[in-house]
């Protein structure tokens, strides 16, 4: 049996010997896991019945990984529920092959996060503790999906003289944010990308993963991303499911009156970045028929206005 990965292949062999290195039994049957636009998940049953997830890091860089793996570490140090890769033999949480690394994850049983109270309830106040913890040197300022992003985009726009109208919103739009989005509102570690395939739970969050996009930045725009992920039912806001994130968050940590004031323009930041980061993604550097146009679903929403 052999599992074709994006940018190499994992065999049975080459499980094994890195579930040997972790002091595990050995494969019984490997199963690739759903989400994740980039790296590979990949669910490894082994003979005891037991289930460990291993992850290929091809999208990511060994110093980078070890910087997001040292980030769920200290999330998990504060009492923040996460994965953490399971210790080598040599002491490390990481294994090096091909230029990549790879890391074994446990297995945490359930599915995405829902949207009924509870979850949402649970999501606010698990995201208010995160916002809690203190800063590290692994989280950065610049969050990547965000303003240097844009830039980014900008600069291939000009270089390669695509300028859509989809480019020249977006470049209005962040000009117009940057001025509204206040200096000085009260910052912590965020996560970046609440987004269900990111939360796993059943009625409560289990575990937060993948904090490739975590950085230190303003606590309201997380709880505005989480919005954007969990509150939208297709192309319709749903202020209960507002009202229950906040009613959660705020029962841990309440909102000044500059993060209040400031949430209409966090909302459409958090959505803009979605609608960039997809643009960016699937139109201008690695272009997909079939999802080309995913990045609109995000446009749409910045035509609503939603009181908060």
């Amino acid at each position: 049996m052999v599992i074709e990965v994006r940018r190499t292949e994992v065999g049975v062999d080459e499980a094994n010997e890195l579930l040997n290195q972790a002091g595990l039994p050995n494969l019984n049957s490997m199963e690739i896991l759903q989400g994740g636009w980039d790296n590979t998940n990949i669910l490894l049953t082994l003979i005891d019945a037991s289930k460990v997830v291993l992850k290929v890091w091809n999208a990511n860089t060994i110093e980078e990984v070890g910087r997001v793996v040292a980030r769920h570490c200290h999330l998990d140090e504060h009492g923040i529920p996460t994965a953490v890769p399971i210790q080598l033999a040599n002491g490390s949480l990481i294994a090096e092959k091909d230029g990549m690394a790879w890391t074994l994850l446990p297995f945490i049983e359930g599915g995405m996060l829902g949207t009924d109270e509870n979850s949402l309830k649970s999501l606010g106040e698990t995201m208010a503790r995160l916002h809690q913890i203190p800063a590290a040197d692994f989280f950065p300022d610049d969050y990547r999906m965000g303003w240097s992003l844009f830039e980014e985009m900008f600069v291939i726009a000009d270089e390669t003289n695509t300028w859509s109208d989809f480019l020249i919103t977006l470049k209005k739009e962040s000009k117009s944010l940057r001025n509204q989005i206040p200096e000085g509102l009260p910052q912590g570690i965020l996560h970046g990308d609440v987004f269900p395939d990111n939360v796993i739970g059943d009625g409560s969050v289990t575990a937060i993963l993948d904090l490739e996009e975590a950085f230190i930045g303003p606590c309201a725009f997380d709880l505005m991303m989480a919005f954007v992920g969990f509150g939208w039912n297709e192309d319709e806001a749903l202020t209960d499911r507002w009202n229950t994130l906040l009613e959660g968050y705020e029962s841990i940590r309440p909102l000044t009156q500059d993060e209040r004031s400031a949430l209409p323009a966090l909302h459409r930041y958090a959505t803009l970045s979605i609608a960039a980061w997809r643009y960016w993604k699937h139109v201008m550097t690695q272009p997909d028929e079939a999802l080309k146009k995913r990045y609109l679903e995000m446009v749409h929403r910045l035509e609503q206005q939603i009181d908060f």
